[in-house]
């Protein structure tokens, strides 16, 4: 069994946490103690589903539990209806209770593979913050903003973008920081784990806590697994990344779409592989064999070994050894159709640049044969499979 110093070196030195504020001695000296403290994550349920970088969050939240200390999941169901502005140039769109709500309920099943809810001496629990500020009076909310200043909050670097471009600033957005700041006073916690886009609201909650209930509270900061040549994040509100809310088949081919550069930082923030296996991987030199580790793992961990090998299993049937999966969506077309318009009966969402740009690359094919020509009338037989781009497959009824 592993010593607590040896787990808790692990958890600091893995490569998640990236700054720890105001002393990271401080808060692995309190780690090492036998004394507990209370953690939150917190995040505003703006969208249904998650993605894998707010699961390594949950991930991290979880081996703090396991080490002793109380942890939170914490849901800002009031404040999703806010919108915070973090890295946005413009305000967010805002949410109703109820869909906050029915938001939550989905993202604690997403989550319950990676953090127990369920532990009878110590579980996670969830609370959601118009627990308390739908009880705040108006005098008790002056008091709340009396703690910080114009000037303070205008250091935020998306006011001060939106200030030079001549973008409106909400005082609804205005006041966001010090409603997640109290989310911490209002938990009485000594540690918040943000991504490093929260920041500036953690340390408002850091300078509530000291002010209002005379303690310090540790900022764990961790990264948010952006892709390390492109920059992209992952984000719930851009429909990027790989999401917590689909079947064990769609996580896999997910995670296998992904960009060779990302497997390394799957490895590392969502699974527990040793970091010596992964370096043993030799990732650069074995990109596939490593992605397909890497999906079977994160697969595993979310859906079960069954569920992880079949979908290993599928994906190699269909993606590597040139198979057409059996549950391919049908679509109906007449027996006479130019090749664009049976691309759009298929791919609706997608434009008609993109799908020429496909046919010329030569990423369309009609039972195994390719399509060059965009423009071309195809005779399409009943059961015909159109295979478009990577992972697009679907199956051709005739009607009449």
């Amino acid at each position: 069994m592993k010593t607590k110093e040896k787990r808790v070196e692990e958890i600091l030195s893995r490569g998640i946490i990236q700054n720890i504020l105001p002393s990271a001695d401080e808060f692995k000296k309190r780690l090492l103690s036998d004394e507990p403290m209370r953690f939150y994550i917190g995040a505003d349920p703006t969208s249904n589903s998650l993605h894998l970088s707010h699961a390594k969050n949950f991930m991290l939240l979880e081996e703090f539990r396991q080490l002793g200390h109380k942890v939170f999941v914490f849901f800002g169901d009031l404040t999703a209806c806010i919108g915070d502005p973090s890295d946005r140039n413009s305000a967010r769109a805002r949410l109703t209770r109820e869909q906050a709500r029915k938001n939550v309920e989905d993202w604690v099943r997403q989550i319950s593979p990676i953090i127990n809810f369920d532990d009878p001496v110590n579980p996670a629990e969830v609370v959601l913050n118009s627990t308390w500020f739908d009880k705040m009076s108006v005098t008790e909310l002056i008091e709340l903003l009396s703690n910080s200043t114009v000037q303070r909050m205008l250091e935020r670097d998306m006011f001060q973008k939106r200030l030079s471009e001549n973008r409106p600033i909400h005082l609804h957005e205005f006041i966001y920081p010090m409603f997640q700041g109290f989310d911490s006073v209002a938990l009485d916690v000594d540690v918040e784990i943000c991504g490093l886009d929260q920041t500036f609201n953690a340390l408002t909650g850091r300078t509530l806590v000291r002010r209002m209930k005379d303690k310090e509270k540790f900022v764990v900061c961790v990264n948010l697994m952006e892709n390390p040549v492109t920059g992209e994040l992952m984000s719930k509100s851009n429909g990027t990344g790989v999401f917590l809310n689909t079947d064990a088949a769609t996580m896999f081919g997910q995670i296998m779409a992904l960009p060779d550069e990302m497997i390394e930082l799957i490895l590392v923030n969502n699974t527990r592989v040793p970091l010596e296996q992964i370096k043993a991987l030799d990732i650069q030199n074995h990109p596939r064999d490593a992605k397909l580790f890497a999906a079977s793992e994160v697969v595993r961990i979310f859906h079960g070994e069954f569920l992880a090998n079949a979908a290993k299993e599928a994906f190699l049937e269909t993606f590597s050894n040139h198979g057409f999966p059996e549950d391919a969506p049908v679509v109906e077309s007449q027996s006479s159709v130019q090749v664009l318009s049976l691309l759009r009966r298929c791919k609706a969402d997608v434009s008609n640049s993109e799908l020429r740009r496909l046919v010329k690359q030569g990423a369309v094919s009609l039972n195994g044969v390719k399509l060059t020509d965009e423009n071309a009338t195809l005779t399409v037989e009943d059961g015909a499979q159109l295979k478009i781009g990577k992972r697009g497959f679907f199956l051709i009824k005739v009607k009449g």
